[in-house]
């Protein structure tokens, strides 16, 4: 093991005696939600990946060392500190050189699963092409790293902040597949249905790992995008999330919101918005698809 990672005793036993691991990202805590709900939504997502039979692998960037599975007070720290850094495949090394706290993207959080030879890795929603990309070339480093980095990614598709139709064209072009649970079309973070199709629908975790397995075995390299909508009883009405995000996207324009800044300040507008609604969809999804992220990975350890 490269000796800039650090596995949990718990991970380190998994990975020894062959028992299925679900990497989760950390951004999620640190920049994704408010405090305490943070904190509480990564405690109870680990719960439900135990609870599932696997593994959890919180990863993040502690003292100069790529951290695979952490502490609840390693939680709470990334949970409460205002100073952790949003790491992408671009960030990781500087945080790891300079000791830096740093909470990991989809895309870095991809590059560590792999160093720790974890296949799988559950999130809310992948980034994308940023609405206008044709000028501003905002498209997010989750989608390059897809393409290069064999990890599987269980999200609610991609966030709805984001040009979606052009986010499957750039993963298409890249050749990324993407898989759909229970319906045919690509999910759309916040409501189940973006009214995109998805590349194949694959219900069962037994038929995306048959998939999986015959991607990587044709010497074909890269990750595998598993979209799974956000259960209905959780969702928010598509029109209204349409609107709310038109909304949120003009007011980050007019004060000229841009990089890794737009996210958060797009779901905090959101959020406020919908009167805290949308915090409760996000947590509720990111449970779901922990669920069938931890199914996934027994399958592919079968």
């Amino acid at each position: 093991m490269n000796e800039l990672i650090q596995l949990s005793p718990e991970v380190a036993a998994a990975r020894a005696e062959g028992w299925p691991v679900v990497a989760l990202e950390s951004t999620i805590i640190a920049h994704g939600m408010p405090w305490p709900q943070n904190l509480e939504t990564a405690r109870e997502v680990e719960g439900v990946i135990r609870a599932e039979g696997a593994v959890p692998a919180t990863i993040a960037v502690i003292g100069g060392r790529i951290r695979i599975g952490l502490t609840d007070a390693e939680l709470q720290q990334l949970a409460q500190s205002p100073d952790a850094m949003k790491l992408s495949r671009r960030d990781l090394p500087y945080a790891v050189a300079t000791g830096r706290l740093g909470a990991t993207t989809v895309a870095a959080t991809m590059i560590c699963a792999q160093l720790a030879g974890i296949e799988v890795f559950v999130t809310g929603g992948i980034g994308g092409v940023h609405r206008g990309a044709e000028t501003s070339f905002d498209i997010s480093a989750d989608l390059q790293e897809l393409a290069r980095t064999p990890v599987a990614v269980i999200c609610a598709g991609a966030k709805s902040i984001l040009d979606l139709a052009l986010t499957l064209e750039y993963l298409e072009t890249h050749g990324v597949p993407v898989l759909s649970i229970g319906q045919d079309n690509f999910a759309a973070f916040f409501t189940p249905d973006s009214g995109l199709k998805a590349d194949f629908r694959m219900d069962t975790a037994d038929e995306q790992a048959r998939f999986i397995r015959a991607k990587w075995a044709l010497g074909l390299g890269g990750g595998v995008v598993v979209s799974n909508p956000v259960p209905a009883a959780a969702a928010m009405p598509r029109e209204e999330m349409a609107a709310i995000t038109a909304q949120a996207l003009a007011e980050a324009e007019a004060q000229g919101i841009q990089g890794k800044a737009i996210t958060p300040f797009l779901l905090a507008r959101i959020k406020a918005l919908t009167g805290g609604r949308s915090l409760a969809t996000n947590i509720a999804l990111v449970k779901h698809n922990a669920v069938a992220g931890t199914r996934l990975a027994r399958a592919l350890q079968g």
